[in-house]
């Protein structure tokens, strides 16, 4: 089916119903239930992919420490702009100064691009010496090196979640 080009932006229920409105054989009324139906299930699915994950970093008390934004801008407790880890991994402070980066293999590196330590595939956060020194699990749960829960990053990214509590904004 092709779109006239007025209705290429308009949202599905509008386009739907100029649709029904000016005689537009384009989609008959079968296609534009499914149509209405099929919207509405994804605004759904949204919704709750959503509310998944906030970015918010917790204690161990369940405290707000922290979050992470879904663009990599890192506040603190009280909101304020503390950093940022941009899409090239580089990690910046509030002054915009690069202080380490994550590398895409998940190995984090200080500002002089000395190896801090690494994360692997399954949350195990290692520090230069391969000591493990913590866990981040799928969950979202933070465990340090001798397994207890010291935070709780939900709905942030494993590598992030690191960068906050073990390497950068610790």
């Amino acid at each position: 089916m092709t779109l006239l080009p007025f209705t290429q932006n308009l949202p599905l229920v509008q386009f739907c119903d100029i649709a029904s409105k000016t005689g537009c054989s384009a989609l008959g009324e079968s296609m534009k239930r499914f149509l209405i139906v099929a919207f509405t299930a994804l605004l759904i699915f949204s919704s709750v992919v959503c509310l998944a994950g906030d970015g918010v970093l917790r204690n161990a008390s369940n405290a707000q420490i922290g979050k992470v934004e879904s663009d990599g801008t890192v506040r603190d407790r009280n909101n304020a702009h503390i950093g940022k880890i941009h899409s090239d991994g580089t990690i910046r402070n509030s002054s915009g100064a690069a202080i380490g980066k994550l590398e895409s293999n998940g190995t984090f590196r200080d500002a002089r691009n000395s190896f801090l330590g690494k994360i692997e595939s399954d949350g195990t956060v290692r520090n230069s010496n391969n000591a493990r020194i913590g866990k981040i699990e799928n969950n979202g749960v933070v465990r340090n090196a001798n397994g207890a829960a010291i935070g709780k990053a939900s709905g942030v990214k494993k590598e992030w979640a690191a960068v906050f509590f073990f390497f950068h904004f610790k």
